[in-house]
């Protein structure tokens, strides 16, 4: 700095001079203090006082948000001081919202007391900012959401035709695809076993979503396969070229003491969300009337904040919605721009009809217009998978997700609510269009997938995984594959590169149990037919190994189109104690055979599914396997207590 000439260093103390320095130099570059904030603390109680656990506090059109703990208790460190609009709120519970003032530097206590709703029926109609959303003739009804139409065109409210609807009940129509479970195969005959992998977990939630309510699932509603992969085993993590371990192991069979359980396991690599690829997100969300009750789009909203809080400034977010038409309600958006995807999504609310077609092709349109060639392209959709007005073939539906699948977008789909849950369809949409399917019956289940498991959610690390085991007939006299009924593939599809499978997620495992009947042991009745024109024969090399089996497996590259194969054998030593985990694996697949009542379920009921899974319990970190103790006794004293699965 130079001084003006009437003024001479030697004359200025070194201090002064070193503030007239300071000061100068100020002047040019000025201190940015840090923002000043505050901390707000409390507590979420129901009206009897009793603690709320995983209730989600946030602060309103901002990110940042808490989640309750057993005690009920939250804590938002920093939040700007000044007046703010805080909110708690629980799925069933009327969510409460208050202005605060919060100082610098200080802790502003506010507790909240969360009153009990019932599901509620009357309509909800607003238009988000910026949606083309149309409305129609049932939208000007009183109870538009709940009417639905007569055979003249006209609208009928189910309240007058359906009594038993007035009582707080609603209007069933879930649907459910038949499940034929699998039989047991001669090794002899039928060597090769071979499926599809499927890493979705929507059956275990909607099954805990009828328990709480007090009713038995229905027996197509438990996929046995969804119900053990519902949980984390330890399996070696991902080593080599190949994006994931693959292990296996083999114990006694619960239910049926002279055979034996194989358990092959898949791990996916684990990759840091910082390392993951940008992502091209559209948020696919349906607001029609159906929508409205808590357990629906309340819900979705406060899956979609968990998910906005994971998401990177590379990532870039689109909404999407649809009732009586199709709009979009926010543009490509950075996810460092939080507060604008998160004010979108609580402008959200419910009403109309469904027009899911439309707003199918509105969000592919989207995500198409945005793709990123070395990115993660999904759609993600939220609903009950209720489609009736407009284009809803559900074969025509199929077939746009496939052509969209082959450009490079997949579809994850999340299920929502009770009593119109179209789990069939929104599983086969999900498998089709390369993702995953989730039901979400609470807050819990939804920070599970969006936070706990956000990698294995949102990117594929290989596709068209299959899996084809051959059994050794000289050491297998039968088996069967417990479960994946509808991943079933014919062994001429495991070569086959242009036969669709699953995926797997980054961080995802995926779980399969065999049932197997040893050589020598008493026959089980077998499916199949004998062989009139052929006999088989052995290699003399069957009888000598000690191997039981040898899994091989094919999958793709995300971007892939030859799959790459891998093998790995499996010895039954037999002497060797089961783990914990391939026990209780076993305790959940003894559970979904008791709840289906399968011809299969041999010696299994609830009390052997509650002395399994209590002595494997292990150290169950997060407490899922403490809820599926819970769940087993729930489902036990309601069968002892004449309950029987809903039709």
């Amino acid at each position: 700095m130079r001084l003006p000439r009437r003024f001479s260093t030697r004359r200025i103390p070194a201090v002064s001079l070193l503030l007239l320095l300071t000061l100068t130099t100020t002047a040019a570059a000025p201190i940015i203090l840090p923002p000043k904030t505050g901390r707000v603390t409390g507590h979420v109680r129901d009206q009897s006082g009793a603690p709320i656990a995983n209730a989600q506090v946030f602060i309103v059109g901002t990110a940042l948000n808490a989640l309750s703990d057993p005690r009920g208790a939250y804590a938002l460190p920093a939040v700007p001081e000044g007046k703010v609009e805080i909110r708690a709120a629980f799925i069933g519970y009327k969510s409460s919202q208050a202005t605060i003032v919060v100082r610098a530097g200080r802790t502003t206590i506010r507790d909240f007391i969360l009153e009990a709703t019932a599901v509620q029926l009357n309509e909800i109609v607003a238009e988000p900012r910026g949606a083309k959303v149309g409305r129609t003739e049932a939208d000007r009804l009183p109870s538009a959401a709940a009417a639905r139409p007569d055979r003249a065109g006209g609208y009928v409210d189910p309240l007058a035709v359906d009594p038993w609807r007035q009582r707080g009940e609603p209007w069933n129509t879930e649907a459910y695809a038949h499940i034929q479970e699998n039989r047991f195969l001669a090794a002899t005959a039928n060597p090769l076993s071979t499926f599809s992998i499927d890493v979705d977990a929507a059956s275990y939630s909607n099954v805990r979503r009828f328990l709480s309510q007090g009713a038995l699932p229905p027996a197509d509603a438990v996929r046995l396969e969804e119900l053990v992969n519902y949980f984390s085993y330890t399996y070696p993590d991902q080593t080599g070229n190949h994006p994931f371990a693959v292990t296996s192991d083999v114990g006694p069979c619960p239910w049926a003491p002279e055979h034996r359980l194989v358990r092959i396991g898949l791990q996916a690599k684990r990759i840091a969300t910082r390392d993951l690829p940008p992502s091209n997100l559209v948020f696919l969300i349906d607001v029609s009337g159906s929508m409205q009750t808590e357990d629906k789009l309340p819900l979705v909203k406060q899956a979609f904040r968990a998910l906005v809080q994971e998401l990177r400034a590379q990532d870039r977010v689109a909404i999407v919605v649809y009732a009586g038409a199709a709009g979009l309600v926010l543009p490509p958006t950075s996810g460092s721009d939080k507060s604008t995807i998160l004010a979108a999504i609580d402008r959200l609310e419910a009403g109309g009809s469904t027009a899911g077609g439309a707003g199918l092709r509105l969000a592919y349109d989207v995500a198409r217009e945005n793709y990123l060639p070395e990115g993660n392209n999904r759609l993600i959709l939220a609903t009950d998978g209720d489609f009736n007005v407009g284009v809803s073939s559900d074969a025509e539906m199929i077939r746009l997700v496939e052509a969209r699948r082959e450009e490079g977008t997949f579809l994850t789909v999340l299920g929502f609510g009770t009593g119109n849950l179209k789990d069939t369809k929104m599983e086969q949409m999900a498998d089709k269009g390369n993702g995953h399917y989730a039901y979400i019956d609470n807050f819990r289940e939804a920070h599970k997938v969006f936070v706990r498991e956000f990698g294995g959610t949102l990117f594929t690390v290989a596709k068209d995984v299959k899996i084809q085991v051959e059994f050794n007939p000289a050491r297998v006299q039968a088996y069967r594959l417990l479960g994946y009924e509808n991943r079933v593939l014919a062994k001429e599809d495991f070569a086959d590169d242009r036969k669709d499978a699953g995926e797997m997620g980054a961080g995802h495992a995926v779980t399969a149990l065999y049932e197997v009947v040893p050589a020598g042991v008493t026959p089980v009745a077998l499916g199949g037919d004998s062989l009139t024109y052929q006999e088989v024969t052995l290699r003399p090399s069957a009888s000598r190994t000690p191997e039981l089996l040898t899994i091989r497996l094919r999958y793709k590259e995300p971007n892939g189109s030859r799959s790459r194969l891998l093998s790995r054998p499996l010895v039954d030593r037999g002497d060797r104690r089961p783990s914990h985990d391939l026990q209780f694996a076993s305790a959940v697949a003894a559970f979904a055979l008791v709840l289906r009542n399968s011809e299969h379920k041999g010696m299994a009921d609830y009390n052997l599914v509650l002395a399994l899974a209590r002595e494997a319990r292990g150290e169950d970190s997060e407490g899922y396997r403490q809820e599926f103790i819970s769940m087993v006794e729930r489902a036990r004293a309601l069968s002892a207590g004449g309950d029987t699965a809903m039709e």
